[in-house]
């Protein structure tokens, strides 16, 4: 699951046209790295949030400049992981 999400990470960033040609997973979302702006962070995170149906907080939001590509990745896919191995409800009887 972790390489999907970083694959759908680095797809959004190029979306968000970002030079994603020399990204790894050590390369540091904000300054130092791919020196994504507290707005992009913001619309990286609504992106992956619609994607994988997880949420972040406003304080949380502020530190993932700092995270890697592979961290924020990996966190991603915990938050992910749980909700699609979730048991699914049984759909009502049709009346």
């Amino acid at each position: 699951m972790s390489d999907e999400v970083r694959q759908s990470i680095v797809d959004a960033l190029a979306q968000m046209n970002y030079d994603v040609d020399d990204v790894t997973g050590d390369t540091v979302l904000g300054p130092a790295g791919l020196d994504l702006e507290s707005l992009a962070v913001a619309e990286l995170a609504v992106r992956v949030e619609d994607t994988f149906g997880v949420k972040f907080t406003d304080e949380e939001l502020e530190k993932l400049a700092d995270y890697t590509l592979d961290r924020f990745a990996a966190e991603v896919a915990g938050r992910a992981e749980p909700a699609r191995s979730a048991p699914v409800a049984p759909a009502a009887a049709a009346e």
